[in-house]
């Protein structure tokens, strides 16, 4: 598949709304669909993404559809999980990028900018650009990950000891939390990445990608503390974050694996619980979970990053 095919990859928005309603229709009536034991359908296990994507961040709400950004341009695709067919949503710009995105229950998509340091919130339903926050100044930083509050929203930054807060809703201002305590910044790396809440809902994980580093860092102070893995030497490669009740999911992205941990209840220590691997993973950047199922992007880094270079995402149990 190629990025300016004028059937799945740019169609109108009435032509992708359109399409995810005649695909509701033909899934409700059970047609169109291969039907498996107890009929229930069996939907794809990968699907494609447009050569020269550059894909990295994934997010999914309480409908199965998936949204993963775009490092090229940033823009936005989204994708059918019933299906595995999908299309552009929102259209990018030279010097754009999308790499981490949650969507909220307000219907809008909170987009990491990368290298411009920026947030940007994206319309779900028409693809429509909301709003763009000015986080930072983009020479040395990398605005990586988000993790969605009823507040605000979270975003890391890989090349500074910082988290910033966007505020949900029509009043408040960014806010610039510095990364203290445990917390030690390393030059000329990728530090801060993927980003969830923690079980209680208060605080935040957050993993450093080098040297592979777990933190629960306080929301109120910035105070980092430092997560003991039990089981596990280190996360290095951690890129994407998935918490499920206590069980928490690290991509750990050149590794090709997800590490698997339990956590306690302060989330202070964490326990390997188990792996996941599969001969599909290529550089898998981030997940998202629907249903029983962990679906991740493969951002292919090892690859060549060209557009010719194909994608794909893949599905596997939890």
């Amino acid at each position: 598949m190629t990025r300016n095919h004028p059937q799945h990859i740019q169609p109108s928005r009435r032509a992708v709304l359109g399409g995810a309603a005649v695909a509701a229709l033909a899934a409700a009536a059970g047609t169109g669909t291969a039907q498996a034991t107890g009929h229930r359908p069996a939907w794809p296990t990968e699907f494609p993404l447009p050569d020269g994507w550059l894909p990295e961040g994934i997010t999914i709400g309480g409908a199965p559809y998936a949204y993963l950004g775009s490092r090229a341009d940033g823009a936005i695709y989204r994708t059918d999980l019933r299906t595995g067919k999908g299309g552009v949503l929102h259209e990018g710009a030279p010097g754009l990028a999308a790499i981490g995105l949650k969507l909220g229950d307000d219907g809008l998509l909170y987009v990491s900018g990368g290298g411009g340091g920026t947030a940007r919130t994206v319309d779900a339903r028409t693809g429509e650009l909301r709003t763009t926050y000015e986080l930072t100044a983009p020479t040395g930083h990398f605005v990586n990950d988000v993790v969605l509050f009823r507040d605000r929203a979270w975003f890391t930054d890989s090349r500074d000891a910082v988290l910033y807060g966007v505020p949900r809703g029509r009043g408040g201002s960014v806010r610039a939390l510095p990364l203290t305590g445990d917390w030690e910044q390393l030059p000329g790396v990728n530090n801060a990445n993927g980003i969830v809440s923690t079980p209680d809902g208060r605080d935040v994980i957050v993993v450093k990608s080098t040297p592979g580093e777990l933190y629960r860092v306080s929301l109120r102070t910035g105070r980092a503390t430092r997560i003991a893995l039990s089981g596990a030497e280190n996360v290095v490669n951690g890129d994407g974050l998935v918490r499920v009740g206590r069980t928490l999911y690290v991509v750990q992205n050149r590794s090709n694996v997800v590490t698997v941990f339990d956590l306690d209840a302060r989330a202070t220590t964490a326990t390997l619980r188990r792996s996941i691997t599969d001969p599909r993973f290529d550089v898998p950047a981030t997940a998202a979970r629907f249903r029983d199922r962990l679906y991740l992007v493969n951002a292919r880094f090892t690859s060549p990053q060209t557009p010719e270079t194909t994608f794909t995402a893949v599905a596997v149990p939890l």
